[in-house]
């Protein structure tokens, strides 16, 4: 019993950072229809930028108001690059063939895979712990004080993205523009700063989930974002891509998945079971578990 709390603890910590990072790839794709392939990449972009941060403008700062400004910052940066990559690599595309638009995702992907490689070097960097290591027992289950503000603050961060998207205007005009952008021009909303506004909010989102995983883990890479953005992106196709509850659910169910997998099989195996998983719901469930069929426009 041990076992399966301590994993659903660890389960819950590592769904919410898939959560955040998914919810990028699902809001680009409920509007464009494009796979962001470059998230993942601007997702490990964001732990080398607030690691910079700590270092050069933070003076290596650990205060309440310095870790405030560092995801701020972070996000910020991290925002910039997405609506940099909107405006250069998929607005000429817009009109082209979707295979155009992929190509170019897969182009800034490694443009920016590789541009993290040659500022801060190919080696793994160590994530400074921002947070004091505080560590709970409660009934044999160790949970520590960044599991609790992750787990926290991302659950915050994803409610208030919801209430966003369905109770105001401006969710409105994201909804609008998602399912039919042309009807959406004529209704007088401006498309193009809608889409801008997914991208600002999507790279802004994985950004705080790319700090949570390099504060979670430690350990940060300049390849690491292949990583986490196939399993964000995995999460999102299981809960319905281009559903905002469904990357939610996506992501806090492959992260207990992942979590279980590794407590009573091995850890080893986790990315095999996970490939399984989602087999199985493409199989099942094409559309996601909260994903609905609509009809395509020809």
């Amino acid at each position: 019993m041990d076992i399966f709390l301590q994993q659903l603890a660890n389960g819950l910590t590592i769904g919410s950072m898939f959560a955040l990072v998914a919810l990028g790839y699902t809001m680009v794709y409920g509007v464009m229809k494009l796979i962001n392939f470059a998230h993942g990449d601007m997702v490990a972009a964001s732990a080398f930028i607030g690691l910079t941060i700590y270092t050069q403008v933070m003076g290596q700062s650990t205060s309440f108001g310095a870790v405030i400004a560092i995801f701020i910052l972070a996000a910020a940066c991290t925002a910039c690059i997405g609506i940099a990559l909107e405006r250069f690599a998929y607005r000429p595309l817009r009109e082209a063939p979707r295979l155009s638009a992929v190509v170019s995702a897969l182009g800034a992907s490694l443009v920016i895979q590789n541009g993290i490689m040659l500022v801060w070097g190919p080696q793994m960097r160590i994530f400074p712990p921002l947070v004091p290591e505080v560590y709970w027992d409660i009934g044999g289950v160790v949970v520590s004080l960044v599991q609790v503000l992750i787990l926290g603050l991302s659950l915050i961060l994803m409610v208030a993205l919801y209430i966003f998207v369905e109770k105001t205007r401006i969710g409105a005009a994201i909804r609008a523009s998602a399912i039919d952008q042309d009807a959406s021009r004529l209704m007088g909303i401006n498309v193009n700063n809608v889409i801008a506004l997914i991208f600002i909010i999507g790279s802004s989102l994985g950004a705080v989930g790319g700090l949570f995983i390099a504060l979670y883990y430690r350990g940060i890479t300049f390849n690491m974002g292949w990583q986490y953005g196939l399993y964000a992106f995995i999460a999102a196709i299981l809960g319905g891509i281009g559903n905002i509850p469904g990357a939610m659910l996506g992501g806090m169910m492959l992260g207990l998945f992942q979590a279980f997998i590794a407590g009573y099989v091995s850890s080893t195996w986790a990315d095999a079971f996970t490939f399984i998983l989602l087999i199985l719901i493409l199989i099942v469930r094409p559309t996601g578990l909260l994903g609905e069929r609509v009809a395509e426009k020809v």
